[in-house]
């Protein structure tokens, strides 16, 4: 759907979200990579000891991709990063910064961005990580945004990059997370805008009071990695989902409103909705509560669980090849996670 220019919101040429002598700026390139090996919903459950279509049936997640031994963020990151670059007709020289969010980076430090950039060949790039887990890129986005409008001097494209290889840090008992999570990357270029089209403002946010609702426990400095941190599995993914169902439930509907009303427009006349979607049937579900038909919704949850920073960026990658979205277009990004984090951003898509 093409929303009339009558009830378009501000676009990025006067919203104020990147200027740099009247410049907006917008998504020029989208690309995404997952791992070969895939885990089935089914075969995962009776694992578990559950019914095979235990948890098809709670989140809608029938398939997930699991990285091979040796492989790493960083790789899947760079074969993404590598078809955003070809989408929009670009080097890795013509980039001025690569941001990347993760949960599940290479190495404590330094950066994951710093080994992207060097498999890429980015060489003029500044390049670092977010960590604001799920939300990780849409924060990452905002940075991009940002550094383009103050930067003089550099290339005027950015790489943001989501990834996670969230199966290394999985307790294969704990229905609660093997249920849910995958490995996966992808990535979008930034640059210049045509008038009248690019990325809105960015609304960002975060609520440390739930940060122990999902995390990682140890092998940080307050539970560094030792003998009793590994046999207690400190090192895996805890999550009270209760409390992560409750947040889920409130925060979807919330953003979409948040987007709409400062934009001065109705839910129906985003063209397309691009959510975070760790349980993918949830997120689904939530649609009517915000306003929207299903059929806005870019749901790929199903067929790569929760994907953590990469879930935005891989459906949008997926929507953009499926041609779902046309220039004109208004595009809602919302993100939320760990933290509790979670931002939005309203994207006028730009023409080809």
């Amino acid at each position: 759907m093409t929303v009339p220019d009558t009830h378009r919101p501000a676009r990025a040429d006067d919203s104020g979200a990147a200027r740099d002598g009247g410049r907006g700026w917008a998504i020029r390139g989208t690309g995404a990579h997952l791992p070969r090996d895939v885990a089935h919903s089914a075969d995962l459950s009776r694992s578990l000891g559950l019914e095979p279509d235990w948890i098809e049936g709670r989140t809608g997640i029938r398939k997930r991709h699991v990285v091979a031994p040796g492989e790493a963020a960083s790789d899947l990151a760079a074969a993404a990063a590598g078809r955003a670059l070809e989408a929009a007709g670009l080097d890795a020289a013509d980039l001025g910064l690569i941001v990347l969010g993760t949960s599940t980076p290479d190495v404590i430090a330094p950066s994951t961005a710093c080994r992207v950039q060097t498999m890429l060949g980015a060489h003029r790039a500044a390049a670092f990580d977010i960590s604001a887990a799920c939300t990780g890129f849409v924060f990452g986005l905002q940075t991009a945004v940002g550094w383009l409008a103050t930067q003089r001097g550099a290339p005027p494209y950015t790489l943001v990059i989501g990834v996670e290889v969230y199966s290394r840090f999985l307790n294969p008992a704990d229905r609660a997370t093997a249920a849910l999570f995958g490995d996966g990357a992808a990535a979008v270029v930034v640059g210049p805008a045509p008038p009248g089209h690019g990325i809105g403002p960015i609304t960002l946010g975060s609520d440390g009071s739930g940060a122990d609702d999902v995390l990682i426990p140890a092998g940080g400095s307050r539970l560094p990695a030792s003998a009793e941190t590994l046999a207690g599995l400190g090192h895996t993914i805890h999550m009270d989902g209760r409390a992560v169902r409750d947040f889920i439930t409130a925060i979807f509907p919330r953003l979409v409103a948040e987007a709409t009303e400062a934009a001065g427009i109705k839910p129906a006349d985003l063209a397309l909705v691009v959510p975070h979607q760790p349980n993918p049937k949830l997120v689904a579900a939530l649609a009517g509560d915000a306003g929207l038909d299903p059929g806005q919704l870019a749901i790929v949850g199903d067929e790569v669980g929760n994907i953590g920073a990469a879930s935005i960026p891989y459906a949008l990658d997926r929507a953009v090849r499926t041609r779902r979205i046309g220039p004109g277009d208004l595009v809602l990004l919302a993100g939320f996670g760990a933290g509790l984090t979670w931002g939005h951003t309203l994207i006028t898509w730009p023409p080809p």
